[in-house]
């Protein structure tokens, strides 16, 4: 077995074991879990196979397994299934246990207007595509989000999820990159790094975490109007 499915299965054993747990019974939320990681995953699956078609990261053979689809390693491709089942058992245990409240007045013109300005600014970086894509899914996002009318942008849940994701993203995206595991052309991106880590990647992280989170809220709000 490859280090990229190793890695896979270190991340996703403690969320799974303690999906039973008693108080948290984060298996019932099986629906909206699922509504979640197919339908923000095809979409991020499909990004994923369109940058590796047009060469904007790669895959070092000496930590993949050979078997792949469309161009993405099997590893690579449980990511989008257990990064995000992961984080949402994150969402879901601090909403649980650490409660939630609204810390502001959520104006939805706010953030509806930084979404039109991101993917406006999006095309000043048509030359590094990754730049480009990684910057417009932000801006999608963010109209994605006033349009579901999911107000976890005044959660604090929604922030203190954000916050821990992004700390275990930076853990796991270094081990990726240091490797490296993934290797990206210059010619994609602008070349400004943390660590290791392409500035992209954070952008890439936050759009990807934000749309499994809004979703998980919407299907879980019109399962329970039901």
């Amino acid at each position: 077995m490859s280090f990229y499915l190793y890695l896979n299965l270190a991340i996703i054993a403690f969320p799974l074991v303690f999906s039973f747990e008693r108080r948290l019974k984060f298996y019932s939320r099986f629906k909206p879990l699922s509504v979640s990681l197919i339908l923000v995953g095809c979409i991020f699956v499909g990004w994923d196979i369109f940058a590796t078609y047009r060469g904007h990261w790669s895959f070092n053979s000496s930590f993949v397994n050979e078997l792949s689809f469309l161009g993405l390693p099997l590893g690579e491709i449980l990511f989008f299934i257990t990064v995000p089942y992961s984080c949402l058992f994150i969402f879901e245990s601090i909403r649980r246990f650490l409660g939630d409240r609204s810390l502001f007045s959520s104006k939805k013109w706010f953030f509806t207007g930084i979404g039109i300005l991101m993917t406006a600014v999006s095309f000043a970086f048509l030359q590094k595509e990754y730049t480009f894509l990684a910057i417009l899914s932000v801006g999608l996002t963010l109209l994605f989000v006033s349009f579901v009318k999911v107000k976890i942008f005044s959660s604090r849940a929604y922030w203190i999820y954000i916050i821990i994701t992004l700390l275990l993203f930076i853990v796991v995206n270094f081990i990726l990159t240091s490797l490296p595991v993934v290797q990206y052309s210059s010619s994609a991106i602008s070349g400004f790094r943390v660590i290791t880590i392409p500035i992209e990647d954070f952008l890439f992280n936050f759009s990807m975490l934000t749309a499994y989170a809004a979703t998980y809220t919407w299907a879980l709000d019109v399962q329970k109007k039901k």
